[in-house]
């Protein structure tokens, strides 16, 4: 795939989570659109702040350089989230299997409350 297909092809899967994570109820948008710059998060959802989302829109997954790009964007505030779909399939979220701990931790927390 070229080049401009490629950046469409990214561009479209951006648009496409971020209307996923509207439809759930997490208002959302992309990042690069509506701050325009290249290092401008994939994108932008208030409600999940404490998450840095990494949109792949591909058919081949590779995991540990995107989580790698992930967790250098995400720094020290943010929890790396991927989230991946490939043509028809389901979007996924790939983290870090400590971060899915420390969530479920959180969760059963605040369950307990």
């Amino acid at each position: 795939m070229g080049k401009i297909n490629s950046k469409k092809k990214g561009s479209a899967g951006e648009l496409e989570l971020a209307h996923f994570l509207t439809d759930h109820g997490f208002p959302a948008r992309r990042g690069m659109q509506f701050q325009g710059t290249p290092d401008s998060p994939d994108i932008i959802c208030d409600s999940l702040k404490t998450y840095s989302l990494e949109c792949k829109r591909t058919e081949k997954a590779l995991l540990y350089p995107w989580m790698e790009k992930a967790m250098e964007d995400a720094g020290a505030d943010q929890t790396p989230v991927i989230c991946h779909r490939r043509s028809r399939g389901e979007w996924l979220a790939i983290l870090r299997l400590e971060d899915l701990l420390k969530m479920i931790t959180h969760l059963k927390h605040f369950e307990g409350m």
